[in-house]
């Protein structure tokens, strides 16, 4: 029996991150999943599978995070591989981009939209508006940017424009 994931406008909370001193952290977590990713070696260069798309990736920096972020999401938030998207075209300003990651809710709406950045790459207010100017076409209610080292997570209201940092 598989878990769904938190429907929109639930009220139940949905906590991505345990503060430190709790068990462990999150990063302990994600560093673990990183062993479980499906990788092989093709030619010079390591792929990973990707259970979305269900294909093999070229492993980069930016998709070994994106990679590890879905198995949290699959492995330890028990979201149903059917409620995830990867790399789909949207039109952001009469420019066809691709999102790296959209959480759908359990009315198939997008839930969250997750942009997804190499570790080395720092996580400046130039990251958020990227991912916000997805989200504008997107209509996610969260918004999560991360480098699989640290991350932000938005709620947005839509209705009176406010966004609004998530802690912890």
């Amino acid at each position: 029996m598989s878990r769904q994931g938190p429907k929109l406008g639930s009220t139940r909370p949905f906590v991505f991150f345990q503060s430190p001193g709790r068990g462990d952290t999150i990063h302990q977590r994600l560093i673990n999943m990183a062993y479980t990713l499906k990788i092989r070696e093709n030619g010079q260069q390591q792929e990973v599978f990707d259970p979305v798309r269900q294909k093999w990736i070229v492993m980069t920096p930016e998709e070994r995070v994106r990679q590890v972020f879905i198995l949290y999401l699959l492995n330890v938030k028990g979201f149903p591989l059917s409620h995830l998207s990867v790399e789909h075209a949207v039109t952001v300003n009469g420019m066809t981009q691709r999102y790296d990651l959209v959480v759908f809710g359990d009315d198939l709406k997008p839930w969250m939209m997750v942009e997804c950045k190499a570790p080395h790459v720092k996580l400046t207010q130039k990251v958020a508006d990227q991912a916000a100017r997805y989200n504008a076409v997107l209509r996610a209610p969260l918004v999560c940017v991360t480098n699989g080292v640290e991350r932000m997570v938005f709620r947005v209201d839509f209705e009176t424009g406010k966004v609004r940092r998530l802690e912890g």
